[in-house]
């Protein structure tokens, strides 16, 4: 019985071409800083308009809006 040779089930695909190009670090970070910041900003001021909504609908189901409804007292006979 032979062993399989190594060579036979790999193939030479054409080298990947790396890019040399390195962006550095502090670049990177001030593109990506505006986005994080109006994220951060953002789910803030969502947070703000849901509770404010959730103060609202507080008040309308609170009552002190409805109108006084007058029964007939009943004597005691």
């Amino acid at each position: 019985m032979t062993s399989p040779d190594p060579n036979q089930f790999t193939s030479d695909p054409a080298p990947l071409q790396k890019s040399d190009v390195k962006i550095p670090s502090e670049i990177l970070l001030s593109v990506l800083t505006p986005p994080l910041l109006l994220t951060l900003w953002g789910g803030k001021a969502l947070s703000e308009i849901l509770q404010s909504l959730g103060y609202a609908s507080e008040e309308v189901f609170r009552g002190d809006r409805l109108p006084v409804l007058n029964f007939p007292h009943r004597e005691p006979d």
